[in-house]
């Protein structure tokens, strides 16, 4: 099968964002993921996305993806010039997100009879059918909803009918994610220079207001005084302004919050930690969550859209009020104290998560969906 794949933005140029902010938004990670799992499959993939800057190719080759730069202010055109000439053979579409551009790839597949799927990863882009662009991304064969909360907003605001919406979660290679153990903790803990029975707490996401950034101080304040020897490890590129203010307060609590930044790998921090703490307002599925509990990593979150699929309350750990810093502080203090209880819920985070969300599971799904009239 030949796919076409649509994506409002693929990130190219410089990593970081004036501000600090890495440049490749969730869903482009889940876009290029998504194409080269399929590609492994044996399926075909072109990528199609918006031309943003002069020096990037109009067409070029990424790592078996054919990555096609639509160019601005007739993409409308080049989409069916393309379709109707090098790109003859799509046989499926398949669009994260809601580029406006899409639309006209949504024309095209209507008439010569392809099937269309439309992927939501975040909460945001649930859209109502009240204007003419909307009322054709409503007209796709397949919806994608990656929790259950986009399934009810494709229903309730985009009126979807339900029996054309599968949810489904964007899915991770939890090979990348070994589960931890005591021992593996222990041996990362003296390498950091930690001592072995001191508590280390994680949060590892962007580094934005979004995320919670503010209720996490509000925690590691109320949890610093009851474990003086604990540390806070905050990993994730983000505003400039937000990682300052952390290190301005791990110097008040006796440096005990590292400030690690942005980091390619973070499987050893996952490895390392004890706890997992994701205080975010809103999300879709968090992929930094999904790998904290294949790594073995018991949880805090939001009691939120995302969180709520795959963090059951006192079974693998915990979801709280977003903002209530108490509730975070008293959950994350239970699973500290309680060593059994923290093995138990990490087993069986990881467990919920190879079974669930491995691209093994996932993308297999996602081929049969694309593919069907």
């Amino acid at each position: 099968m030949n796919i076409c794949l649509l994506i409002k933005d693929f990130a190219v140029g410089k990593k970081f964002m004036p501000d600090g902010r890495p440049t490749k938004s969730g869903a482009e990670i889940h876009g290029e993921n998504h194409a080269l799992q399929l590609i492994k499959l044996g399926h075909r993939v072109t990528l199609m996305t918006k031309k943003r800057f002069f020096f990037t190719a109009a067409r070029e080759n990424l790592n078996g993806i054919d990555l096609v730069r639509l160019h601005p202010p007739f993409r409308w055109l080049e989409i069916f010039l393309r379709l109707l000439t090098t790109h003859n053979d799509v046989d499926a579409f398949y669009i994260i997100g809601t580029p406006k551009f899409a639309v006209w790839a949504i024309l095209f597949a209507k008439f010569f009879n392809k099937p269309m799927t439309l992927a939501l990863t975040g909460k945001a882009e649930i859209f109502s059918a009240d204007n003419w662009r909307n009322k054709i991304l409503a007209k796709c064969n397949h919806y994608v909803a990656t929790t259950k909360e986009i399934r009810d907003g494709f229903i309730e605001r985009g009126g979807i009918s339900p029996d054309k919406i599968s949810i489904l979660p964007h899915g991770i290679d939890t090979k990348k994610y070994p589960q931890s153990n005591s021992a593996r903790r222990r041996e990362l803990k003296i390498s950091h220079g930690i001592n072995p029975n001191s508590k280390v707490l994680l949060f590892c996401a962007r580094v934005v207001k979004d995320k919670g950034v503010d209720t996490l101080q509000d925690v590691w304040r109320i949890l610093h005084k009851k474990y003086p020897d604990a540390l806070l490890y905050v990993v994730g590129g983000g505003i400039n302004e937000l990682l300052d203010e952390l290190r301005k307060l791990s110097a008040e609590l006796d440096d005990s919050i590292k400030v690690i930044g942005e980091v390619d790998a973070p499987q050893e921090f996952y490895q390392m930690a004890d706890v997992y703490i994701f205080p975010s307002r809103h999300e879709g599925l968090p992929t930094s969550l999904l790998e904290a509990m294949a790594s073995g990593l018991p949880a805090v979150t939001s009691d939120i859209g995302g969180c709520e699929d795959v963090i059951q309350n006192d079974v693998n750990g915990y979801r709280v009020y977003s903002e209530d810093a108490a509730a975070f502080a008293e959950k994350i203090s239970i699973l500290f104290e309680n060593d059994e209880r923290r093995k138990i819920f990490g087993e069986r985070a990881a467990e919920l998560i190879r079974q669930t969300c491995d691209f093994k599971t996932v993308i297999p799904k996602l081929a049969q969906i694309i593919a069907t009239e």
